[in-house]
């Protein structure tokens, strides 16, 4: 068998989809946040980045690079292994009890991104909770499609945001089975946001847990950054909430928090934690003083807020297709692989612009969009050059009618 002609043509039927993904290289200006260096061989071009989950420009907190420096100069680069050989450090335990105040719960459990996080508890309650049925929105991540895919029990997809389908599956189910319903706070490509609390009400009513992910809501939402559940007054109806450590608060790192009795359980079983070496000190230290600094200081929720307004109402009112929400996330909808790509391309060439295309699988086939992230950091200025830049390229080259390669060219 040739293998290596079977790997070139998968990449080519990717390719002749046009959905095959090129990483755009850049390299960050501390301080500077968000411009950054577009990097092509030689030749460097400053650009201004519009796709970031570096959502409130944390990873260039003093706070948080101070502590980080912190932390290297005193304990050194590498955890030394898995946490339970040699690997937990003082700053593991300190981010833990902080994420578990955060958020309300007895307790946290540290994973090296959320999406390990999301994969392995979701699975390893399946084996703790024999028959087990999850209960899962249509849109959850692929984290949550994983875990509840690995653990092999059953499940129940209900239609996104859909109280009426939930309340239905949940009723067809026999009382005496365990149920999980699992979903989203803020969904990141679309931008909706669940009804948690309604959510919570089915759950109480049939005897299910809850399990929440707050990845794009952390450090964003709530009094001191909590999500929206904090923001909505009902973190202590869900029962476990995951999040991370490497958008709204800047650095690397995912986690859950939930009771003691559930973190002991998936810390004393789930192979996704027993076996991974931990986050590096200095990591955990970066984010451990993003976590406190969010807490107390409200002025980048605020300002981040502000920003996500103006650029929707900005980019409505030049006519460009955004897909209405109540999030940060502006989608603004292209429909089709190729012309989002050349869209794209077009805003970092002609006009030193970075929002990277967003195509299958991450979006549903004919909803290819430009996603694009305002963050407090952004200046008027920013936002002007944006709409005008992709007002020009709409009325040129008139994507609707799919005529845009000419854009690029």
């Amino acid at each position: 068998m040739d293998y290596t002609k079977s790997f070139e043509d998968h990449v080519a039927a990717i390719k002749s989809e046009g959905r095959y993904r090129v990483f755009t290289d850049i390299r960050r200006q501390r301080g500077q946040y968000p411009t950054a260096d577009h990097v092509r061989g030689t030749s460097i071009q400053a650009i201004t980045v519009w796709c970031s989950n570096d959502y409130l420009g944390q990873s260039q907190n003093p706070f948080v690079l101070d502590a980080m420096h912190t932390a290297i100069d005193a304990v050194g680069a590498g955890s030394g292994g898995t946490r339970n050989i040699s690997g937990t450090t003082h700053y593991h335990v300190e981010l833990e009890h902080e994420l578990a105040d955060l958020h309300h719960k007895d307790a946290a459990l540290l994973f090296t991104s959320a999406f390990v996080a999301n994969d392995t508890t979701l699975a390893t309650l399946q084996s703790i909770l024999p028959g087990l049925v999850i209960f899962s929105d249509e849109k959850n991540h692929a984290s949550m499609i994983a875990g509840i895919r690995h653990g092999g029990g059953s499940k129940q997809i209900w239609r996104h945001n859909d109280l009426a389908d939930l309340e239905r599956r949940l009723a067809a189910t026999p009382k005496s089975t365990p149920k999980l319903i699992a979903f989203e706070s803020v969904y990141s490509m679309d931008g909706a946001i669940a009804p948690i609390a309604q959510i919570c009400d089915l759950a109480e009513r049939f005897g299910a847990m809850t399990y929440i992910d707050e990845v794009h809501a952390v450090g964003l939402y709530g009094p001191r950054g909590g999500g929206i559940a904090e923001r909505d007054g009902v973190m202590s109806r869900i029962d476990i909430i995951n999040g991370t450590l490497a958008k709204g608060f800047g650095v690397m790192g995912g986690y859950i928090a939930a009771s003691s009795a559930i973190c002991d359980a998936i810390r004393s079983t789930a192979p996704g934690f027993i076996f991974t070496t931990s986050l590096a000190p200095a990591v955990a230290a970066g984010a451990l003083a993003s976590v406190r600094y969010l807490k107390v200081s409200q002025k980048e929720r605020l300002m981040h807020q502000e920003r996500v307004v103006a650029v929707k109402m900005k980019l409505t009112a030049a006519g460009l297709p955004v897909l209405a929400n109540p999030g940060h996330i502006v989608p603004l909808i292209v429909g089709h692989p190729v012309h989002c790509k050349d869209v794209s391309d077009a805003l970092l060439s002609r006009y030193s612009l970075y929002v990277q295309p967003i195509n299958y699988p991450t979006v549903a086939r004919g909803t290819e969009r430009l996603r694009i992230t305002p963050t407090p950091q952004h200046t008027d200025r920013d936002i002007d050059a944006l709409v005008q830049s992709l007002s020009a390229l709409w009325n040129e080259c008139n994507v609707n009618q799919g005529i845009i390669r000419q854009a690029a060219e």
